[in-house]
């Protein structure tokens, strides 16, 4: 079993739901509470797993804004599990979940600088290193109804941009989202093999067309930029 995301470029319109039903639910949670800093000041910030990125693609008038959902991969070649010197960071067999386990965690930062998605983040109130947990415990709670399984980010998406399910399931929901939309890897060159997928945006027609020279999709486009950004 490989559980993972499956995210919509296409249809995520950056309202921030799923940031805030992370924090909530995680706040509260086998990782809790997840630290703010200076929430009533001029400059809050906080320790959060899921923080969505906003881009411009293409030039007016075929331009289009993309926003990216960001959280931990799930790797299956964790390489935050690799560098950690104590067996904090690990990979579970039963489900390819990437977890941090609290009480071995001594908050070096090499993990963090291992990830090249930005994934974790240092809990300076408890010296921790936190992430995406693809909310283990509600995930497996069957005092919940079967509907409810799923991670809080998951269900409180307002127009279902995001997925979840067992990606090593050729029949499951996101299995054929990913063989139908071409869903794909963010940065794969990299060779950690992140579970979660991303759906590009749908092809719309161009205003303006240069006779006989193709222009690669918009999804192309894209993909290509984007793994430049998160690369910068």
């Amino acid at each position: 079993m490989k559980l993972g995301l499956v995210i919509d470029t296409d249809t995520c319109v950056g309202c921030h739901a799923c940031v805030v039903a992370c924090k909530q639910w995680n706040t509260s949670g086998t990782l809790g509470p997840l630290t703010d800093y200076q929430p009533y000041g001029e400059e809050p910030s906080g320790v959060a797993f899921n923080r969505v990125r906003t881009y411009e693609v293409d030039t007016y008038p075929n331009n289009k804004t993309i926003n990216m959902p960001m959280s931990c991969m799930h790797c299956e070649t964790a390489e935050c599990v690799t560098v950690c010197p104590t067996g904090a960071s690990f990979k579970r067999e039963e489900d390819g979940i990437v977890l941090v386990d609290q009480d071995k965690c001594m908050g070096c930062n090499l993990c963090a600088w291992a990830c090249p998605y930005g994934a974790r983040e240092l809990d300076e109130a408890v010296g921790t290193m936190k992430k995406c947990t693809l909310c283990v415990d509600r995930i497996y709670d069957e005092l919940l109804p079967e509907a409810d399984r799923q991670p809080a980010c998951v269900i409180t998406c307002p127009t279902s941009a995001r997925a979840f399910g067992d990606l090593d399931d050729p029949d499951s929901e996101v299995s054929r989202l990913v063989r139908e939309r071409n869903g794909y890897q963010s940065l794969p060159e990299l060779g950690y093999n992140p579970v979660n997928r991303y759906l590009p945006p749908r092809n719309k027609p161009h205003a303006e067309t240069t006779p006989g020279a193709p222009l690669p999709s918009l999804s192309e486009r894209f993909k290509s930029w984007i793994d430049k950004a998160i690369v910068r």
